[in-house]
């Protein structure tokens, strides 16, 4: 969330900037400012009531010592007074920091001023297109067709065990998922991100510490028992293994990648956009997160940029990395890269990574910070992460775009994972 102070001091630079992100923020900045003066008011009142009520305890034990009985009646019955007045103070304190802790999370993040003005994904600039495009071939079968030629897929039974948007996957398509997930994870590992295996669900905190709650609650299953979410994202639980926490500069950056299931309830999703493995229930993805010093967070940012761009050039796969405008930009994000790769056989553009950077957004509610060496002051780190890769699209342009009379290519970083170089 936004920093309080800065807020206060900034009010119209925060306006400005979510206008950027088509959000009107202007009645409620006043709204959060006017509130904060109240509290701050408020404050102020019991502290001078506090301050009083000492200065008259003090006074009572020498007034007994001088015989002065009635005065020091009168003192204790005013210290009662104000010790009534002073929890009834702190009573609406409480109420006002509640009412104010609602207000602020409802505001996103300012975007960085690099971000370009825009409704939609049509206003994304491109910032790169490989020039490994292929023109679009009548003909050519989509994912879903393959994926049951080649028995790799089976759509309709996950329709049956659980309903749309689960699929199976089987013999080669198996494999293909599995050995996706291994080549990520190892190309990431050699990056020096750390691998992690987090938990699946995560509590209340962890949904809020990273953005995902209350913003995104009606995307995400909730499992009502247990009062638990399972993960949209890795990002989720990986990130919230540092809530809470003062890290040592020397420890940054701190880098770790994941492999999980992820799970979300995409409601509105309707159309040629769901068709396949272009939108999901369930799918497999790939994470990495780093924690960084806001000074070199944004160079951190190019780096994941580019290795994400290096998994996808030793995959082969036709991509465009785009610069999200502020009406793409999600909640929680200061600047995006989306990364693209091209579907030849439905002749459109399927996005398979993020790669964002929170600076302290993220971090100011996990409460992380880090503290250089001999040092008693702390700092908000910046929180960055980006996927590496999502699996169903990947996949689904790995089977459009390498199908032959043979059968299906398999790109060479994955053939000793598949123990094939084709599947038939």
């Amino acid at each position: 969330m936004l920093n309080l102070k800065f807020i206060q001091e900034n009010k119209e630079t925060v306006i400005r900037k979510l206008a950027v992100k088509n959000f009107d923020a202007k009645d409620l900045v006043e709204k959060i400012i006017l509130l904060d003066n109240e509290r701050k008011n408020i404050q102020r009142e019991a502290d001078d009531k506090q301050a009083e009520m000492n200065t008259i305890s003090k006074q009572i034990g020498q007034l007994m010592k001088e015989g002065k009985r009635e005065e020091a009646e009168t003192a204790r019955a005013n210290t009662s007074r104000l010790k009534e007045e002073i929890a009834t103070l702190n009573t609406r304190h409480g109420e006002t920091v509640a009412e104010l802790d609602k207000l602020i999370v409802r505001l996103p993040n300012l975007p960085n001023d690099i971000v370009p003005p825009g409704k939609s994904d049509a206003d994304n600039v491109i910032v790169k297109i490989s020039e490994n495009v292929p023109a679009h071939e009548e003909g050519q079968l989509p994912h879903w067709d393959l994926a049951k030629k080649y028995k790799l897929i089976d759509f309709e039974v996950g329709v049956k065990i659980t309903g749309a948007g689960f699929p199976v996957y089987k013999g080669l398509g198996a494999r293909l998922q599995r050995a996706l997930i291994n080549f990520f994870l190892e190309e990431n590992i050699k990056a020096g991100y750390e691998e992690v295996m987090p938990p699946l669900v995560v509590n209340e905190d962890s949904g809020f510490g990273t953005g995902q709650l209350p913003d995104k609650d009606g995307q995400m299953y909730y499992v009502n028992e247990d009062k638990l979410y399972l993960i949209p994202t890795a990002e989720v639980p990986v990130t919230n293994l540092y809530r809470d926490m003062i890290v040592d500069a020397e420890q940054l950056p701190i880098k770790n990648t994941a492999y999980t299931a992820c799970f979300r309830r995409e409601a509105g999703s309707y159309g040629k956009d769901v068709r396949g493995l272009n939108r999901l229930h369930q799918f497999d993805k790939v994470e990495i997160v780093q924690i960084s010093r806001p000074e070199v967070s944004y160079e951190a940012l190019d780096g994941m940029v580019k290795h994400v761009e290096g998994l996808l050039i030793k995959l082969g796969l036709p991509y465009r990395i785009v610069r999200l405008c502020g009406g793409d930009l999600s909640f929680t994000s200061a600047l995006t890269y989306d990364f693209e790769v091209y579907s030849k056989a439905q002749d459109r553009w399927l996005e398979v990574s993020s790669v964002s950077n929170f600076e302290e957004y993220q971090a100011n509610r996990l409460k992380l910070r880090f503290r250089e060496k001999g040092e008693k002051k702390t700092t908000m780190v910046h929180t960055l992460n980006g996927s590496s890769l999502a699996l169903p699209r990947i996949v689904a342009a790995l089977l459009e775009n390498n199908q032959c009379p043979e059968g299906i290519r398999v790109p060479e970083v994955l053939q000793d994972f598949m123990g094939t170089d084709m599947i038939k």
